[in-house]
């Protein structure tokens, strides 16, 4: 049933079934890694310094920091605490860029049914905005930043290729882009992704589709916070890890409050929940060492050449 259309798939070079017997994933990170670690909403350096401190009490592996609230809404000096902790530690921070639908005048991103377009850029003219956002965070030693709008990341990835942005400048696709298949993943990946999030609800036989179009590390949520799904798959790490590597696993906090945009009016309870973003990063670390030790992990503080730590 349907073997013309999935020969068809199958010429296009995409898989033509959402199946984990297209085997373990070859694929790896540059530095011969199979996983790393990213903590998500990590908003501000009183939060990343929260983060680096629980990650240390108790010995996590990190590679990665993110962060949401966005590059508009951070002073020159936080931007640049972010940069030089993150270099001090040897991870990658990645700032959100911005702005975007959501936070603007848009009725249409606020009505009912209009969520699907809060992530998306409006106009040239903010166009523009997020491409000077690009160049503030790299001006203030960022390497990595987070774009959601496909229009967006073609601009930033066509502008890198012909120098108009730095070459070392890494673009990672946001979980609110809803990469939910192969061909999304692929186009993604072709219009400048340096690492793509995926969709939070995919099947690991789906995000084995995903890794065979793809060879930009993916970043997966192990545990997803409420507004994005709510799952938490501990148990599937070791799958998650053998059929998408190479992939950052990330651990959001269920039961939690929405903090974007965060500020000093929520910021004791951002570091609370960073610190326990670390907490359960420390569980997913011990799923690894129980279920699957034989994975490769990449080394801590050691600067791969596909980590954007940063530059202060």
């Amino acid at each position: 049933m349907f073997d013309e259309t999935r020969a068809s798939l199958s010429r296009l070079g995409l898989p033509n079934r959402d199946s984990v017997d297209l085997g373990p994933s070859p694929k790896r990170f540059a530095d011969g890694a199979q996983v790393r670690v990213e903590i998500p909403s990590c908003e501000g350096p009183r939060v990343l310094r929260a983060v680096l401190e629980e990650a240390e009490r108790l010995d996590v592996v990190l590679h990665r920091v993110s962060q949401g609230s966005g590059i508009m809404l951070m002073t020159d000096a936080e931007i640049k605490e972010m940069a030089q902790l993150g270099a001090e530690a040897g991870i990658e921070v990645s700032l959100f860029v911005g702005p975007r639908a959501g936070w603007d005048r848009s009725p249409l991103a606020k009505s009912q049914t209009g969520g699907i377009i809060q992530s998306r850029t409006w106009g040239s003219e903010m166009i523009v905005h997020t491409v000077e956002e690009v160049k503030r965070a790299y001006g203030l030693g960022i390497r990595s930043v987070l774009v959601v709008d496909d229009s967006l990341l073609w601009v930033l990835g066509e502008m890198r290729k012909r120098g108009d942005l730095p070459a070392d400048m890494k673009f990672k696709v946001s979980v609110m882009a809803g990469i939910g298949n192969p061909v999304s993943a692929m186009l993604l990946e072709q219009y400048g992704g340096d690492t793509l999030n995926v969709s939070t609800d995919l099947s690991v036989a789906q995000l084995a589709g995903l890794r065979a179009a793809t060879k930009v590390p993916h970043d997966i949520y192990i545990e997803v916070p409420d507004d994005i799904g709510g799952f938490v798959r501990y148990y599937e790490i070791p799958d998650i890890i053998l059929q998408s590597s190479p992939v950052y696993i990330k651990f959001g906090v269920r039961n939690a409050p929405n903090i974007y945009p965060s500020g000093e009016h929520i910021v004791d309870t951002a570091i609370k929940l960073g610190r326990e973003r670390v907490r359960r990063a420390r569980i997913g670390e011990e799923f690894i060492a129980r279920y699957c030790p034989e994975v490769i992990m990449s080394v801590p503080r050691v600067q791969a050449e596909d980590l954007a730590v940063p530059k202060p």
